[in-house]
């Protein structure tokens, strides 16, 4: 019989202050909007149930502060993180700019095992600004740039219509589930079967 245990999975948003981190996990959690803007401070999560392959995982989405005076708290709520969302407002080309530091600054903080292969899910948000005019960064250009990065998928959002929201959101707990190890089943990389025999007869109680 297949395990029931619920699988925790830890998403960190990141991205420029103003890119509608809060305002795309609100609307994929809570399924609303709001047009008054109010800065995260610190840290902040919200969790929502996901079905995947016929499977129930809780996705727990993390909201860090983008100002930079908030990175120093960057460690604890890196570590451990199984996807990393990189959010950008494709009307501010600045936010997109600086969508590496971001990449660079989660890798450093969280130091995953393999870096190299680490999940990440670039969102180019606000697409519905001004019907489109004002936007800078091209999803050609984007495209390129994630492409550079390991193919990393991209996908154009607006939070506050709730465009392609849901099928990000998606593809980030796939992507988010892919790199969770299967605890249950957790084996070192190397055994030494004569000191397990013997941690085993001290009365471990693994």
């Amino acid at each position: 019989m297949a395990s029931r245990r619920r699988v925790l999975l830890k998403v960190i948003i990141l991205g420029d202050s103003g890119v509608g981190k809060t305002s795309l996990m609100n609307q994929f959690v809570n399924r609303k909007f709001s047009n008054q803007y109010k800065a995260t401070i610190g840290a902040d999560f919200l969790t929502k149930e996901v079905q995947i392959d016929d499977r129930l995982f809780t996705l727990q989405i993390w909201d860090t502060a983008g100002q930079e005076r908030f990175q120093s708290l960057g460690v604890a709520f890196y570590r451990g993180a199984d996807c990393c969302v990189l959010v950008n407002d494709v009307n501010v080309l600045k936010s997109f700019e600086n969508l590496n530091n971001w990449r660079e600054e989660f890798l450093i903080q969280a130091s995953p095992s393999d870096p190299e292969n680490f999940p990440f899910v670039v969102l180019g948000n606000k697409t519905d600004v001004d019907g489109g005019k004002s936007r800078v960064v091209s999803e050609k250009k984007a495209k390129a740039w994630c492409a550079s990065k390991g193919n990393i998928p991209y996908f154009e959002t607006s939070a506050k219509e709730g465009f392609n929201v849901d099928a990000a959101f998606e593809c980030i707990a796939k992507n988010a589930l892919k790199n969770e190890p299967e605890e249950e089943v957790y084996l070192p990389d190397t055994i030494d079967v004569a000191g397990a025999r013997q941690q085993r007869s001290t009365g471990c109680e693994c």
